[in-house]
């Protein structure tokens, strides 16, 4: 049987950070100024009221400055007593009078501040919100919270069981359109609920010895398209989000609706179940409008949606949970190695594109059917990589998980005169000509079979000046292997006769944004049974080739990281190559000559390096 659930999370944000210099233009500075808390009170309300109307309960993650308010306090018990509304923490909203007073900083993200002032803000946040409902909460979040803050509020409240803990690609994209201001970086999570590992927030546990003791929820749902290719704060489950990125027209926004059936589509690869999120804090709903758009049609979209919520819980299309409920659902529904998979279609500007997401405790891979079926997106979970992030760790803001690959900052297939991106894909040659399978467009079908995950793209046709080779390619998930099986089958030839040569490739390098990493100290090697070539790079553009190699590889001790390519055909010449200043990456393949009807299968693994 399907299920589709949702969580609405509401959180009383007296103080919002988006609204107090919104509503107090051409003021001087008053976070306490009574009309801002006012206007965010009515907002919260109307809010709550909402999606009770439509029979939907809700998780209200209460904020520091509105355990001040009585008011605040007496709405949502009366609230959890008359809808069974979960009363839980909420780690954003601490900006306010008190806290500032107190604290003397205008910071308002938990992971940023140093460990100690993390432990004391909890406690000081924790201890209130016992003050004012008798009680720990058994939900908490904010945007991002990381591992070691995690485990002390385990540790000291261990109540809590859900935090939303991070947000999907906000990272240096959303920077680039916040006007290089807003300093949140964390790429590289799970789009989807997940167990955290005790290691990175960002990375699913692997057994019970891993797990961090909660369970994760995103801050909020994205679409995985356009959230990846763009900037992400405007594409998602989010109706004030659909509103700043303009999409809509005479005040309907059928992406708002047809995001959260893709959503609900997600069932189909995933077990039958599928989760949605929606987050909206009082700032995005301020009286004086938001991105163009006035306060009545802000409105209005979170009527709609809610209504298309409420809609589909009367049809039994959606189970309306809490934060808690979520939480000992997803427990029983999901075990530790279960890969999280999404096939994503394009729906904002009409193409016929889709990516291919997935998800487990050793990789997050991206895949592009309209690049062949490239990997774009590449991250080394099973590094497990402990990232202390906040003031006095030396990384005070960047969050971000580490990629191997990531098209956007390392420029994927490359189109520019010199170099190369990070991608991995094949190319075929024949006669003096190359071909890419990076330039052809194909569809991805998913299936399942017991532990195996396995993605099949549609035939394309390789054309050569007088020869073509049709290609189908097939990608499988083997659940608690680290590893990609790659299979490259030749379905026809047009002239049987001749052979086409097959250049199996990855190529990779490390980091979290734009900016190329120092290589060096990255070793290199391809081995056979009999022989070994190794090197450390230093820049110097070299290559080796071996025939017969089962493997080749690369140590990459920045990111504690081991890529290997494995192949056990001894026809197959294994390959590594050192990339060069202007283009700072490592290459590894394989190289072969395959007829008509032969198949070339490789596997991809990443593992821990020590």
């Amino acid at each position: 049987m399907s299920e589709f659930i949702v969580n609405i999370i509401h959180r009383p944000e007296l103080a919002p950070e988006y609204a107090e210099k919104v509503t107090g233009q051409g003021k001087k500075d008053d976070i306490g100024r009574k009309s801002l808390l006012n206007e965010s009170t009515e907002i919260f309300r109307f809010q709550q009221d909402t999606a009770h109307k439509n029979g939907l309960k809700t998780t209200i993650q209460i904020t520091y400055a509105s355990l001040f308010s009585q008011e605040i306090v007496d709405a949502v018990k009366e609230d959890h007593d008359k809808y069974g509304d979960e009363i839980a923490l909420s780690l954003l909203g601490l900006p306010c009078k008190e806290f500032r007073e107190k604290y003397r900083t205008k910071d308002f993200c938990i992971w940023m501040f140093s460990m100690e002032q993390k432990k004391q803000i909890v406690d000081d946040v924790f201890g209130k919100f016992y003050e004012k409902f008798g009680f720990y909460p058994e939900s908490t979040g904010s945007y991002y919270m990381d591992a070691e803050l995690i485990s002390y509020i385990k540790e000291k409240y261990p109540t809590v069981k859900c935090a939303v803990a991070t947000c999907w690609e906000e990272g240096p994209k959303a920077y680039h359109t916040c006007n290089n201001s807003w300093y949140t970086f964390m790429d590289g999570g799970p789009w989807n609920p997940w167990i955290p590992s005790k290691y990175n927030t960002h990375v699913p546990a692997s057994c019970k010895d891993d797990d961090s003791g909660i369970v994760a929820i995103p801050h909020l749902s994205r679409d995985l398209i356009a959230c990846y290719d763009g900037n992400g704060s405007n594409f998602g489950t989010h109706p004030q989000n659909v509103l700043r990125g303009m999409i809509y027209q005479d005040g309907e926004y059928p992406y708002l609706y047809n995001v959260i059936d893709q959503y609900r589509a997600l069932e189909k690869y995933n077990n039958g179940y599928s989760y949605n999120m929606m987050f909206v804090g009082p700032g995005w709903l301020n009286k004086m409008g938001r991105w163009e758009a006035p306060y009545e049609l802000l409105a209005k979209s979170y009527e709609d949606g809610m209504a298309y919520y409420g809609k589909l819980k009367k049809e039994g299309k959606l189970i309306d949970m809490t934060m808690a409920e979520f939480a000992d659902y997803f427990r029983k529904k999901k075990s530790y190695t279960e890969p999280e998979c999404a096939l994503w279609r394009d729906i904002l500007y009409g193409s016929k594109k889709q990516y291919f997401w997935y998800c487990d405790p050793d990789m997050r891979v991206g895949m592009n059917m309209d690049q062949g079926g490239a990997i774009f997106d590449l991250r080394p979970y099973a590094a497990k990589l402990n990232i202390p992030v906040g003031i006095g760790t030396g990384n005070p803001t960047n969050a971000s998980y580490p990629f191997l690959i990531q098209d956007k900052y390392r420029a994927g297939y490359f189109t520019h005169y010199a170099g190369e991106g990070t991608i991995k894909s094949a190319k075929f040659s024949y006669g003096g000509e190359e071909v890419d399978l990076c330039l052809e467009r194909t569809k991805g079908h998913y299936s399942k079979e017991r532990k195996d995950t396995i993605l099949t793209l549609d035939p394309v046709d390789v054309v050569f000046g007088d020869l073509t080779v049709v290609v189908q390619s097939r990608f499988t998930f083997t659940e608690g292997s680290s590893e990609i099986k790659v299979e490259r089958i030749i379905k026809d030839i047009s002239d049987e006769s001749k052979k086409v040569h097959l250049n199996e490739y990855i190529t990779f390098c490390y980091g979290t944004n734009e900016y190329s990493e120092d290589m060096s100290d990255i070793t290199l090697c391809v081995k056979n049974e009999k022989e070994e070539k190794t090197l450390k790079y230093e820049y110097l553009c070299r290559e080796e080739y071996l025939e017969g190699a089962n493997e080749a590889s690369a140590v990459i001790p920045q990111v504690n990281t081991k890529v290997l390519v494995k192949c056990s055909d001894k026809a197959a010449v294994g390959y590594y190559k050192e990339g060069y200043a202007f283009s700072p990456m490592v290459t590894l393949g394989y190289e072969k000559e395959l007829a008509k009807g032969e198949v070339f299968t490789t596997w991809l693994r990443l593992q821990k390096a020590d």
